[in-house]
């Protein structure tokens, strides 16, 4: 075991301490809260998040609790409304209302911790790859998830991103550790387990390798889109914020693309379809005269020409 690609992900961890484990009862957290429980006695603390969505949510805190106290494990337990809103997929909502539940508990004064660990492994990296591939995104889709990022002041770290799920079961086996299910992980009306139940087994038999290989590529496509975040970002020196529409055309059209989504997002948190985008690169071209407007629905607003400039603006707000 002290070979595995599991143990050897916990030897070079190495986080600010003290460490919040992202501790939902599942296999993937048990091991990894087990893990860094062991290599930093005293220093790590749990975080569990109850959704409230499922009907067994409350046995899986009760599961967590008893866990911790056997492990001598500090357990904080955040709430969170993981209701999904019409059109939102329940696993984005129970993401954002995680995070929005562990930027809530860094806040807390009571809670101390640097960092914080999530136990996502490298089939959960390879299925949200596909699932952007599934979806048509460009390069930060395909850079799938990030092995490390800040948020709210905590250093967040997915240490077991090059770790396939396999070689984590092995080693909580080998503890003779027990955790709990969520049921929806098995219900292929998601894609995602969709992905994981069928598809995934299929690239195991064709290409034993896979795990490995998209990971280098979804690594490729984050070190590319670093670089198109600096060239937009002088680009939009150049052009202005809000940007003239005159020095944006003289632009190629990629690099506008490239600018109008820094824009858009860095500004106002905004992300426009490819369809929204094609629009407004096309009228842009076509803006020669004072008297042409420009007004293209982009996310929950518009980008409007008001002069020489575009604007983005959200007239609920």
């Amino acid at each position: 075991m002290l070979n595995s690609a599991f143990a050897r992900a916990i030897a070079e961890f190495s986080p600010q301490l003290p460490l919040a484990v992202a501790y939902s009862g599942g296999p993937d957290s048990t091991a990894l809260l087990l893990a860094c429980a062991e290599k930093w006695p005293a220093q790590v603390l749990a975080i569990h998040v109850n959704h409230g969505v499922q009907l067994a949510a409350d046995s899986f805190e009760q599961h967590c609790r008893q866990t911790c106290a056997r492990l001598g494990v500090q357990l904080v337990v955040g709430r969170a409304d993981g209701r999904h809103a019409a059109g939102q997929s329940p696993e984005d909502a129970a993401r954002r209302a995680r995070y929005q539940a562990f930027d809530e508990l860094a806040k807390n004064t009571e809670v101390s911790f640097k960092s914080l660990a999530i136990a996502q492994h490298a089939d959960d990296q390879i299925e949200t790859l596909l699932l952007a591939l599934s979806r048509g995104a460009g390069l930060p889709g395909l850079s799938a998830m990030p092995e490390q990022w800040a948020r709210a002041g905590i250093s967040y770290h997915r240490p077991l991103l090059g770790v396939p799920v396999s070689d984590i079961r092995t080693w909580l086996a080998s503890r003779g550790a027990d955790w709990v299910l969520d049921p929806s992980n098995t219900n292929e009306q998601f894609t995602r387990n969709r992905i994981r139940a069928r598809l995934l087994p299929a690239l195991q038999s064709s290409f034993p390798q896979f795990r490995s290989t998209f990971a280098r590529s979804a690594t490729h496509a984050a070190q590319a889109q670093v670089i198109l975040l600096e060239v937009a970002a002088q680009d939009l020196e150049q052009v202005g914020s809000p940007p003239q529409i005159v020095l944006l055309q003289r632009l190629s059209q990629a690099r506008q693309a490239n600018l109008l989504r820094h824009w858009l997002k860095a500004t106002y948190a905004v992300v426009p379809s490819t369809a929204q985008l094609t629009e407004l690169l096309h009228q842009i071209a076509c803006c020669t005269t004072r008297g042409h407007k420009i007004q293209i629905k982009v996310a929950s607003g518009f980008v409007q020409r008001r002069g020489a400039e575009l604007h983005w603006y959200n007239s609920q707000v």
